[in-house]
């Protein structure tokens, strides 16, 4: 039997079970109220109460088969499972069912449920953030141990070729000692990151402001739209738009006054990035700037202040909290991404100020270390974790700073309007 048969067998159980328990469960309650009882919950409620608590048991019965099948337990056949699930919850329907009274508070209990299911949301998001992180920590520990840690954050030479033959397991007596400085590495990120966001922040900004204080309501709906529309096209698209488009005009336009350009050049990658980046921050910035209480602009107006200096002294430092946290969402989305790099900005390690000339970034390296036919455990695969968690720590220490901005903010603004 089949995994999804298994499924659809496991959901053409469950659904009738719930239904039949949501009515039973309501129709009591309405027998209750008939008879002139005076129920803590209305009926409905006490059919979702029956309906909840009889799915919560099987489906608990069916996640811990999972779960033991997953770590090599499989001491009760699929088939089965389902069946005793089921049979626990026809079990848990007559309990329920007993124990609903007009003193049963269903809809706490309810409620109680809901907050368990967000609870266990929240910690499996969390849990899931300490896996990453471990899993990164783990393996960039087997590099360090192979290579120094400090050569690997101030080596300025990016050259595991030596590395890259023994994880293929090729003869490399006669190569060079494999070089694992990622400084060209991370200076081609940032930089490439500070050119998008030097695209990105002006345009996005001033494009909220001008859709949430300027443009009339029909120019707002049309143009919030395309931007969500150009925010989920393919980067794969912006790689193209960037080789074939942006590239041969930065290449035509330094031409002509004598600077030498490459076609795959920092300066192209960050630009297409920077209008890839646009939409969110327009669009998550508009949304804050809009919320900013009616109230609080016509203050300033009727203190004297043109629309301009209310935007610049009331409604942008009421609004700067979102609009960091948007940039921040941008910073995030430009660290990682990796096809407009890959097809703009090229692969090669360069250490160099010239925006002109082509570099690459972490995410590219990370996927070129981890495909291929070398071994997981060469120091070249490995390297991709060390270069993953420096970049967690980077964007932890962005996130952090960011914080501390956005706190300081709001002090700024309650103190303001007291």
């Amino acid at each position: 039997m089949t995994a999804q048969s298994i499924f659809l067998l496991f959901l053409g159980g469950l659904v009738p079970l719930m239904f039949i328990a949501y009515i039973i469960g309501k129709n009591k309650a309405l027998k209750m109220i008939q008879c002139g009882h005076k129920t803590h919950s209305q009926a409905t409620q006490y059919g979702w109460f029956s309906a909840l608590y009889t799915g919560l048991p099987v489906i608990l019965v069916m996640v811990a088969g999972v779960l033991a099948s997953l770590f090599g337990v499989d001491a009760i056949p699929k088939p089965m499972l389902i069946v005793v699930a089921l049979v626990v919850g026809v079990v848990a329907l007559l309990v329920i069912q007993k124990s609903i009274t007009k003193d049963t508070k269903a809809r706490d209990n309810i409620e109680s449920l809901i907050k368990g299911v967000l609870l266990f949301a929240t910690f499996i998001s969390v849990l899931t953030t300490f896996g990453i992180l471990f899993s990164i920590v783990f393996e960039a520990f087997h590099f360090f141990q192979r290579e120094s840690f400090w050569h690997f954050i101030t080596g300025t030479q990016w050259d595991p070729d030596t590395a890259f033959l023994e994880g293929a397991s090729r003869d490399a007596s006669m190569a060079a000692a494999a070089k694992f400085g990622a400084v060209p590495i991370f200076a081609g990120t940032f930089y490439i990151t500070f050119i998008a966001m030097l695209v990105a922040v002006p345009l996005g900004v001033l494009g909220a402001i001008f859709m949430s204080e300027y443009a009339s309501s029909k120019i707002r709906n049309t143009i919030k739209p395309l931007l969500e529309i150009l925010a989920g096209i393919p980067t794969v698209v912006y790689g193209f738009f960037a080789a074939i488009t942006v590239a041969p005009i930065l290449v035509n336009l330094f031409a002509k006054f004598g600077l030498s350009a490459s076609y795959e050049s920092a300066l192209g990658a960050g630009i297409v990035m920077g209008i890839m980046i646009v939409p969110i921050i327009a669009s998550l910035s508009d949304d804050v700037i809009s919320s900013v209480p009616q109230k609080t602009k016509n203050g300033a107006l009727a203190l004297g202040m043109t629309k301009a200096e209310t935007i610049k002294f009331v409604t942008l430092p009421s609004a700067m909290p979102g609009i960091i946290a948007s940039v921040l969402l941008g910073v995030s989305r430009a660290l990682g991404e990796t096809m407009i790099v890959v097809m703009a900005a090229s692969l090669r390690p360069n250490l160099t100020w010239n925006p002109l000339e082509d570099m690459t970034t972490v995410t590219v390296k990370i996927v070129e270390a981890l495909t291929g036919d070398q071994e997981f455990n060469s120091s070249l695969t490995l390297s991709a974790f060390a270069l993953g968690l420096i970049l967690f720590v980077v964007t932890l220490v962005i996130n952090i700073i960011s914080v501390q901005t956005i706190r300081s903010f709001h002090k700024k603004y309650k103190i303001s309007t007291l």
